[in-house]
């Protein structure tokens, strides 16, 4: 990466990442190429290092901030602060709202289909022990994560004779004050996978595949920044472009503007038609690699923002 000091300042772009990010970040090397061809200059920067100025920045593109989940409160601060100081992309208050998951409550009251979420909020005692048992019976596989999470941290599936183990994880998660899910585990991503749909500016990019994450009841995240992905090309079909062309006209009305990033992650639903899994629009991967022209086009959609 060039200094800062050695380049226009109007062209400056700083690319948040955090510690161990950049490394692990596969998009990385080949926006930053996209955007030096665009003529802007890319710069990585911790997002909590205090020696950052970010106001040097024309602008602030959140990338492999992977870290955030376990500090929240204090990135949603961090953003804010950068959006007084410069343009950041997504903005604060997108940030703010994607990174609790309950933001998926909110859109199934605007129509789009989910997979079946039911959350558990700290206090809610006894009755969480119970409702953990009862949706284990009803949907005899099902998965319990805390509603801030990233890169599977603290996610893990369970199954009727693991259902102790689910009941004591919900309760451990809510004793430390945390918003907890419970989902069924959608089998059919065994066979099919989840399809990513990437967005640059509203409009559609690409689309890839991604092989199930919790293959095994029992399984749970790694400690690391992300649990390892196994990514490749995928044509849309469809139901699923329809899917997600219902999420963006949501956000657009939620925030009155098209993101300049966003990726619409989905599930078969028990009938087999696509409902949303997750809604990414604070730091998603974009697996560049799965499509020749999609760095250049997300480079684009960036450099239109100088």
């Amino acid at each position: 990466m060039p200094e800062p000091d050695s380049i226009d300042r109007s062209a400056l772009i700083g690319i948040a990442t955090c510690t161990g990010g950049w490394a692990s970040d596969e998009d990385a090397p080949l926006l930053c190429d996209a955007l030096r061809r665009s003529g802007a200059s890319p710069v990585a920067a911790i997002w909590d290092d205090p020696a950052v100025d970010w106001s040097q920045f024309a602008l602030v593109v959140v990338r492999s901030t992977w870290d955030y989940h376990r500090r929240r409160t204090e990135f949603v601060r961090w953003a804010r602060q950068v959006e007084s100081a410069t343009r950041l992309f997504n903005p604060a208050d997108v940030i703010a709202w994607n990174t609790d998951k309950r933001y998926l409550a909110e859109l199934a009251a605007d129509g789009i289909p989910i997979v079946s979420t039911r959350f558990l909020e700290p206090g809610d005692g006894d009755d969480a022990t119970s409702v953990v048992a009862e949706l284990i019976e009803r949907w005899t596989d099902v998965v319990v994560k805390p509603a801030v999470s990233a890169g599977s941290w603290d996610t893990s599936r369970f199954d009727t004779a693991t259902a102790d183990a689910a009941v004591r994880h919900a309760e451990a998660l809510l004793a430390a004050g945390r918003t907890t899910m419970v989902q069924p585990y959608v089998s059919d991503i065994d066979t099919a996978g989840e399809t990513g749909l990437v967005y640059f500016d509203g409009t559609f990019s690409h689309a890839f595949r991604k092989d199930p994450l919790l293959p095994d009841a029992g399984a749970a995240s790694v400690d690391g920044l992300f649990s390892p992905e196994s990514v490749s090309r995928r044509a849309p079909s469809e139901p699923e472009l329809a899917i997600g062309a219902a999420v963006l006209g949501s956000v657009r009305r939620r925030f009155g503007q098209d993101l300049l990033y966003a990726r619409v992650d989905l599930v078969p639903g028990p009938d087999g038609r696509p409902q949303l899994l997750e809604l990414e629009l604070t730091e998603p991967s974009f697996f560049l690699v799965t499509e020749p022209t999609a760095a250049d086009r997300a480079a684009a959609s960036i450099v239109d923002r100088l």
